[in-house]
């Protein structure tokens, strides 16, 4: 276990997600058995609170579309796991939704002093609304922190995870705003004779504002392999 994270409870992007074992809603799981598919990992202050109520019901109706991209999500608290049944049982009971995803049970805090997520405010052992995104091969990629009173938008980290997808795969950023099917920004130059290339390309395609800023549309074989990725899963 890396020191300074459970000092500090310090993870930061780029690096490698600290492990877990831990007993939630859907029986006991560890993080690393997750490699090779994404995960948004995210915590809640408690449960039977009403914005965690709305965010859980939002998640619980977007897990297809995560699913479909090869995410996976887990909600943690402090709270115990009958708690946690208890809470998920009124949900479907006043809903008729079914939260389907596990939800940790970090009664201890060591999960979530590892990851930063305990609360600040004094004499709370409260965990605020962090969100990590995950990638398949084990590494913290978004680092997102709401505070107690505004809840998660689902569709934005549903949007980050396939824009995060759609990057990685085509070797390129996406721009501010970016959506599904849009274009990707070109990774720019990195010699004269590229950048006068690069230059002649925006002239001839009209794909640019000048050699630093280019784009281009997402590969066939990226795009084939997000919507096969949506089709099996």
């Amino acid at each position: 276990m890396n020191y300074e994270i459970m000092m500090n409870g310090n993870v930061r992007l780029g690096e490698k997600a600290p492990d877990f074992e831990a007993i939630t809603t859907c029986g006991k799981i560890k993080l690393s058995d997750y490699i090779g598919k994404w995960v948004v990992l995210f915590s809640h202050p408690g449960d039977f609170t009403p914005v965690c109520t709305t965010e859980f019901i939002a998640f619980s109706k977007a897990n297809t579309y995560f699913n479909n991209l090869n995410t996976y999500l887990i909600g943690l608290s402090i709270d115990s796991n009958p708690s946690h049944l208890a809470w998920l049982y009124d949900i479907y009971q006043k809903t008729g939704i079914t939260v389907p995803f596990p939800v940790i049970a970090d009664r201890s805090g060591e999960i979530a002093r590892k990851y930063g997520m305990m609360s600040t405010v004094p004499n709370t052992t409260e965990t605020v609304r962090n969100v990590f995104i995950i990638d398949d091969k084990g590494i913290i990629r978004t680092i997102l922190v709401y505070p107690l009173n505004v809840g998660r938008c689902i569709p934005e980290i549903l949007r980050v995870v396939e824009a995060l997808q759609t990057a990685d795969c085509n070797n390129a950023s996406t721009p501010a705003n970016w959506i599904p099917g849009q274009p990707v920004i070109i990774p720019k130059p990195n010699t004269f004779c590229e950048l006068k290339q690069r230059l002649e390309e925006i002239k001839k395609n009209k794909n640019g504002i000048n050699w630093y800023l280019s784009f281009k549309n997402s590969s066939e074989k990226c795009t084939k392999q997000i919507e096969e990725q949506k089709h099996n899963n």
